[in-house]
C-alpha cells in the first residue's frame, strides 16, 4: 500500500519516499512542481520502492543506480 502526500518543498527536490512501520510506504511529491515532473517523481519513488531500495545501506549507491535506470 502506498500514500500519496503533496507538500510544497524546497526547489530541486521532486519527491521523497518512507518505509511506514506497518510495511507500507508515503511518497511525498513536491505540490510546487507541474504535473509532469510530479509524475517523473512518482514513478522515480515507485523505482526505489519495487528496487527494495529501503534494505540498502549506500544512498549514494542508490541514487546511481536509480537515475541510470531512468
Amino acid at each position: 500500500m502506498k500514500n500519496i502526500i503533496m507538500i510544497n518543498m524546497e526547489y530541486g527536490i521532486h519527491d521523497h519516499v518512507i518505509l511506514n512501520c506497518d510495511g507500507s510506504y508515503t511518497i511525498f511529491l513536491n505540490a510546487r512542481d507541474s504535473y509532469e515532473q510530479q509524475l517523473f517523481g512518482y514513478i522515480h519513488a515507485l523505482k526505489h520502492i519495487k528496487d527494495h531500495d529501503f534494505e540498502k545501506h549506500d544512498v549514494q549507491q542508490i541514487e546511481y543506480d536509480a537515475h541510470r535506470k531512468d
